[in-house]
This record gives structure tokens, sequence and C-alpha cells, in this order.
């Protein structure tokens, strides 16, 4: 049994190194740079989270840039219908999550998959108390999501339509609070597994797990990378994929648009990964917005 616990180990470990390395590669100093430009202009236009816009939006902000950034997203356009926007201010990969889950699970009405993510949250307001979180810290925060995931189940008079959802998607006392939900149950699982993450975290930044999850998780504003989406993933048990938009070519000069599923190493996430993630994000150097398939 315990070389069976080993090997799985070993495997996820081998997993989020070549996550690891793979997000180095799509860290792209240009394209970086040329977004940068529009995340200023993007935090005062660009509400938390836009209308749902068709997907050749995408090619207006590169119409001068890089051609393989603009072959790439023609390639998109063949699985993907549109995308919607999120504001770039750091908190662009939680915000994204946020609505697109709620989004799912107001047009599946799938009560099944309420019930598990539920149980799945008290498992991490268990680990935030053993980590010696005074409730009082995150209560709120995770009463609230708690109250946004009712409201989106329909057949009650708290029930909201899909733009009262996106109204309070606008809504910073909404908004900003499920945000934080999202950071505290991230920095939970990534203390509760600090022996798995450490090696990772100090490749990519150098500290310590602790101090990872102070300065770089926790704080409003600081951006995400796979760690933090790993560990978002597993904790609520929801896979999530990722479709990366660099200017990178492949093989013989090809086009391709690369992707990856964060499927939940939870033993009772085993359906999920028959399936495709039911949540597809666009990442595009320093920011997420959210995909729609055709």
């Amino acid at each position: 049994m315990q070389d069976q616990e080993r090997d799985v180990a070993d495997a996820e470990k081998e997993t989020l190194t070549s996550e690891t390395d793979d997000w180095k590669k799509y860290r792209d100093d240009d394209i970086m740079q040329q977004h940068s430009a529009i995340q200023a202009e993007q935090a005062v236009k660009v509400p938390f989270v836009g209308d749902k816009e068709p997907l050749s939006s995408l090619e207006a902000e590169y119409h001068l840039g890089n051609s393989i950034v603009l072959k790439k997203i023609k390639v998109l356009s063949e699985q993907y219908a549109a995308i919607r926007r999120t504001r770039g201010d750091g908190n662009c990969f939680f915000r994204s999550f946020m609505f697109g889950y709620l989004e799912h699970i107001l047009d599946s009405q799938d009560h099944n998959e309420v019930h598990h993510i539920k149980a799945n949250i008290e498992e991490c307001k268990k680990t935030l108390q053993s980590l010696g979180y005074a409730e009082f810290t995150f209560e709120d925060f995770f009463a609230l999501f708690l109250e946004q995931l009712d409201s989106v189940l329909q057949g009650s008079e708290d029930s909201i339509s899909h733009d009262e959802l996106l109204c309070r998607s606008r809504d910073p006392s909404i908004s900003d609070y499920v945000v934080m939900f999202f950071r505290f149950v991230t920095s939970g699982e990534i203390r509760k597994r600090s022996e798995f993450f450490e090696p990772f975290i100090l490749g990519l930044t150098n500290t310590s797990v602790e101090q990872f999850c102070k300065s770089a998780v926790e704080p409003m504003g600081e951006e995400s990378d796979h760690v933090q989406i790993i560990a978002l993933s597993d904790a609520l048990g929801v896979p999530i994929r990722v479709v990366y938009l660099d200017r990178s070519s492949c093989e013989n000069n090809s086009i391709n648009v690369n992707h990856h599923d964060f499927i939940p190493t939870s033993s009772d996430s085993d359906v999920s990964k028959t399936t495709n993630p039911s949540i597809t994000l666009l990442y595009r150097p320093g920011h997420y917005d959210i995909l729609y398939p055709k």
C-alpha cells in the first residue's frame, strides 16, 4: 500500500515538474509586455467580468502583433465560439473561475455537483482551522460563496438569473469576497500539502511555502500560476482546462494551441477524468479570461 501511495506521489510530482517547465515557456517576454500595456487600461475600462464577445474580437488586439498569435487565434476559433474578459488586476484567474463555475452550475442545475463541492468546502474549513486560522478570519468569505452557490440553483425565491449573476460578479462587495474565499481555500491546500508543493514553490520564487502563501496567494491583486490552479482544483474537486495562447511555434513550424487539464487528485473525482472540464480558461502571459466551446 505504501509503495502504491509513493508511486502516485511520484507521478504527481513528475506532472507538476513538467507543468513548471511548460509554464516558464509560456512566460514570453514580448507578449507579456504587450499585454501589460493594455492591463492598465483594462483596470479602468473593463469591469471585473465583461460581457461575452465573439472570439474574433481577440484578433483586434494582435492585428499589428506576432503572426503566430494571429494564426493560433484562428485555430482556437475552430473549437471556441466566444470569450468573456476579466479585469487584469491580478485577480483574473480567481475571478474567471468564480464566474465560470457559477455559470456552469446555473446552466447545468447539477445538484449532485453542488452537494459534492459543499462537502469539499467543509473539508477546506477544517483544513484552515487545523492550520491555526481563526474562523472569524475566513467565515464571511465562505458564507458568501455558499450563498452565491445556492442562488444559482433555481426553484427558490432567492434564485437568480444569468443577468443577476453577471451583476453580482461586477459588485466588489460580492466579487472580491468570493475571490478571497478562493484565496483562502488555495492557501490552505498548499499549506496542508507543503511537502508536495515546496520544491516547485522554491523553483518559482525561492521562498518558503508559508512565505509564498502570505505574499503570493492570500493577498488581493497577486497573480496566479499553475501551483495555485492545482491547489484550488484539488481542494474543491473541480477540473479546470487552461488553453495557452503564446507566440511559440511548434515542430515543423506547425500551428497548434496547447492546453492542460487540471484534474483533481482526490479519489472521488474519477468521473471527472472521463469528461472534459466544464470550465475553460484562456491564458495569455499574465492574464486569464473565460473561453466558451462551440
